[in-house]
């Protein structure tokens, strides 16, 4: 192979090299730029020019670029989420029925003084209630409607008024068939105060209208014999998640219209633990008796009530409601003293194998509760006219019940129930008396005992 000379450039002073010297210079100098060249060609000195050279092999070709991955395709986006309606409707409605018996086997087949399942040897619809209620905001309403029995007991107390031709009569028979019905607003003060009015249950006691939420099937004598609703204007705040007050004024006890012109008060402060402790202290005063009502006169009465539901265990329950009131007027002081005591146990949750929905199925509750009435009394042997138990000192019972729910809106329960009063006060055999005015049944028992098995559904 022909050797190209040399266009390195060089001094005037420089003489030519011997060829030897000039090929080894150029076989190092291909040695060293070789290299270069197949690292990445890299440039030359700027005062010099590169030797021609034999050319490398070519480098390798480099692998194939990976093609770009394939865009992801992207998800639509989401649909929003559609408005909330600018209100909300939640209905609510159940059934009770029951069959009960009477083992004094009254003639005239009435268990007295026992509120609702008043009835013997016969199956009863006792209530069949159907409502709703509704919140838009800050605004909320409510109506309960009711039909049976227990709607005919709930107003026994009810005022009956006379009417004109320009204005309607009130009474129990109006008013039977609602059993709630009341407009709220909660207004923007601090937490929210909630204002209420219309007609509402009696906050006096423990137990509910609903046997669904009442742990026997019968009610207590306190339940019977205090307020089972009220009509008004009510205030509730909660100062905190666990304290909350409320004042109201009502038109009296058991009053959807007002027998008088005065008007009742009615305040608590309520302290609950959520799952565990239910605490509540409460007043309740106001004129009850009618403005013409005689000897006694139009005094005020004034009634107290305490009462607490504890969950000790997961398996045990208690409750208890003390209640005291009185009255004073134009013949002495009339006064009351009540009490009642509760227990419910869910015996499958003693059995770990059962799982806590199972435990539900079964609930075994016991009551006792006993019911003073002190009528007033003057030096010439008047007495004020008896508030609860026609003129009996004293009335009590002991009840039973095995609650069984094989449904999660089913609640079938069987009940044994006794009763006791201070004097003749119940029905047993041969009553005398057909029932009306003027040939009322007399009581002739001092005891009664029940065994009831009733139902309620409810959604």
């Amino acid at each position: 192979m022909k050797l190209l000379p040399s266009r390195t450039r060089r001094t005037k002073e420089s003489t030519m090299k011997p060829l030897s010297i000039s090929v080894a210079a150029l076989l190092c100098t291909s040695a060293l730029l070789a290299p270069r060249v197949a690292r990445a060609q890299a440039t030359p000195p700027e005062d010099a020019e590169p030797t021609p050279a034999t050319p490398a092999a070519p480098a390798p070709a480099l692998a194939p670029a990976l093609a770009p991955a394939p865009a992801l395709a992207l998800a639509p986006a989401p649909a929003p989420a559609p408005a909330e309606p600018a209100y909300r409707v939640t209905p609510l409605g159940y059934v009770e029925a029951h069959y009960a018996y009477n083992l004094n086997r009254p003639s005239n087949g009435i268990t007295n003084f026992r509120g609702f399942d008043n009835r013997h040897n016969t199956f009863t619809l006792a209530n069949a209630v159907l409502g709703a209620s509704a919140e838009s905001g800050p605004v909320s309403a409510r109506i309960v409607l009711q039909y049976g029995s227990t709607p005919s007991t709930y107003y026994l107390g009810e005022p009956a008024l006379a009417g004109t031709g320009g204005a309607n009569a009130s009474g129990p028979e109006l008013w039977k068939y609602l059993q709630e019905a009341n407009i709220a607003w909660k207004a923007p003060v601090g937490r929210g105060l909630l204002l209420q009015i219309g007609l509402v249950p009696s906050p006096i006691g423990i137990e509910a209208f609903a046997v669904k939420d009442n742990w026997n099937y019968s009610r207590s004598n306190l339940f019977f014999g205090l307020p089972f609703y009220h009509a008004g204007l009510r205030a509730t705040y909660e100062w905190t998640d666990e304290l909350s007050s409320t004042f109201a004024v009502f038109n009296g006890w058991n009053s959807v219209v007002d027998n008088n012109e005065e008007k009742s008060v009615q305040t608590n402060l309520t302290y609950k633990i959520p799952q565990k402790l239910v605490v509540q202290a409460l007043y309740f005063g106001g004129v009850e008796r009618p403005a013409a009502s005689r000897p006694e006169g139009p005094w005020w009465r004034h009634d107290f009530d305490l009462s607490a539901q504890y969950h000790a265990t997961t398996w045990l329950s208690v409750m208890a409601q003390g209640n005291h009131g009185w009255e004073p007027n134009r013949i002495g002081t009339a006064r009351w003293t009540a009490g009642a005591v509760y227990a419910r146990m869910k015996p499958l949750a003693l059995f770990e194998r059962f799982a806590v929905s199972s435990s539900d199925r079964l609930y075994l509750a016991v009551r006792g509760d006993r019911f003073h009435e002190h009528l007033a009394t003057d030096g010439r042997g008047r007495s004020s006219s008896p508030l609860f138990w026609g003129g009996v000192e004293w009335v009590s019972s002991v009840a039973g019940t095995v609650d069984v729910r094989p449904h999660d809106n089913l609640s079938v329960r069987l009940e044994y129930r006794h009763d006791m009063a201070g004097a003749p006060l119940f029905f047993g055999r041969n009553v005398r008396g057909d029932g009306s005015a003027a040939a009322s049944y007399i009581p002739n028992a001092r005891t009664q005992d029940t065994l009831l098995l009733g139902a309620t559904a409810w959604f």
